[in-house]
């Protein structure tokens, strides 16, 4: 796993050769220090490692184990190469975390090898990526230096759970299962914290688990999965099967570049919502579950209150961080069934399906959730560091306008329309404020049976 940040690098593509350029001296200081307590770590780890050996050689290790590691080297350079194309495309587009498939040979290494011999190991796959996939991709050297640093340390984690274990020949054992999932569980939370935590101090406002989920951890542990495999029943005894993975892999590769490439696609850049077509589509399908289960469901369209004073006053950088400030209020307040986006401009909508219904057949429940959204809206200080001094904003207000369906049966267009004049009845209202309107009150936009709205 490597370290990502979004916005992207600038200056990442610049000047590569001028230590006195290099983004590593534009961080936070807090990051600074992070990343170099953590490479100072490694670093004392190998060299302990090395003072202390029994052997006197400064990599110790048995033939059987050097061939092992000379084996892992050769097969995730030449799967490096393969994936060469789609991994560069995956780096670049990386919005948080890059989870790269060499975690299956570093991990095996882990597992396999004395610590410095898999370290070694790891160095050399390294540099190959960086010089073959990351520094085409714009990564900057000081954060393959850090995620390379990381890996060192679950390396020695992962040698200090086997030690405490023991070793156990009997791959097939309930204890050598269990040691195998504490050794794949410590190595991804080694690694995992550490880049996370990174990047979220490089990233004020930025949230735990947003990261966490961006970096597709079902993708991490599947890889060390494979690694798995690979250190106690391939290695061993069939070692021509280390080619039989790389289809696998590749195919794998080729599956989340193509989910990511469609994430970027329907995702809003400034905001990290849908964009105005993905909100539609899955409009459409939340709406068409909730008529087929005669569910009642709403439509809320939200507008920032005098924004065009942000941006005449700021500027459009610091307006654009109050658009993803209130974006993560939005997506904060909508359930994981229902669907936010952004439909250009300083406007926000939002459907909700399946509501549950009381008396007033779902309005109180639309009402609540506009409610909360402009509650929170208005409570809103979002800081952007910039020169000469920081810019604060605060005293943020949104106009919400909610289209209520109680059986879910009217067409998307309508919502919209309904919506929208209950937006502008907000509006008209002296703003900052949330109204609710049924399409029942308007059957003048109801669609003829049988023919779509709009």
């Amino acid at each position: 796993m490597s370290e990502s940040s979004a916005p992207r690098d600038v200056e990442a593509s610049r000047g590569r050769s001028l230590p006195t350029r290099w983004q590593l001296w534009g961080l936070p200081a807090r990051v600074q220090l992070l990343l170099l307590a953590v490479e100072l770590v490694a670093v004392s780890l190998v060299t302990i490692d090395v003072a202390t050996s029994e052997t006197g050689d400064p990599v110790p290790g048995t033939p059987a184990q050097w061939a092992t590691a000379a084996a892992l080297t050769v097969i995730s350079g030449l799967h490096a190469e393969i994936s060469l194309r789609a991994e560069r495309l995956r780096r670049r587009i990386a919005e948080t975390r890059y989870i790269d498939l060499s975690s299956v040979w570093t991990f095996s290494a882990a597992l396999l090898l004395p610590p410095l011999l898999a370290v070694a190991t790891v160095v050399a796959s390294y540099t190959h990526l960086y010089f073959r996939v990351f520094r085409p991709a714009g990564t900057p050297p000081h954060r393959q230096v850090y995620s390379t640093s990381t890996v060192v340390l679950a390396i020695y984690l992962v040698a200090g759970v086997r030690h405490l274990f023991g070793t156990h020949a009997d791959v097939a054992s309930p204890l050598a299962a269990v040691v195998l999932i504490c050794c794949l569980l410590t190595y991804t939370a080694a690694n995992t914290l550490l880049v996370v935590g990174v990047i979220r101090l490089a990233q004020p406002g930025s949230r735990f688990l947003a990261i966490l989920a961006g970096g597709e951890v079902g993708l991490e542990i599947a890889t060390l999965s494979l690694g798995g495999l690979v250190a106690t029943v391939v290695v061993p005894d069939h070692w021509l099967l280390l080619v039989l993975l790389l289809p696998p892999l590749i195919l794998l590769e080729q599956t989340t570049l193509v989910r990511q490439l469609k994430a970027q696609a329907d995702t809003d850049a400034k905001t990290g919502l849908l964009n105005a077509d993905a909100w539609r589509a899955r409009a459409h399908r939340v709406l068409a579950v909730a008529e087929g289960g005669s569910a009642a469901a709403a439509v809320l369209i939200l507008d920032l209150d005098h924004f065009k004073d942000v941006n005449d006053r700021h500027g459009h950088l610091v307006g654009d961080a109050v658009l993803q400030a209130v974006a993560e209020v939005v997506a904060g307040e909508v359930r994981d069934g229902d669907a936010a986006g952004r439909f250009g401009g300083e406007e926000f909508v939002v459907v909700l399906a399946p509501l549950r219904t009381g008396g007033d057949d779902g309005a109180g429940a639309v009402r609540e959730v506009g409610e909360r959204i402009r509650q929170r809206v208005e409570r809103l200080r979002v800081e952007i560091p910039a020169q000469p001094e920081p810019v604060l904003v605060d005293r943020l207000s949104v106009s919400v306008g909610a289209a209520l369906c109680p059986r879910a049966d009217t067409g998307l267009d309508v919502l919209l329309a309904v919506a929208d004049e209950a937006l502008y009845a907000a509006k008209r209202a002296g703003r900052n404020r949330v109204r609710v309107r049924t399409t029942a009150s308007h059957p003048d936009l109801r669609p003829e049976p049988g023919r779509p709205a709009g």
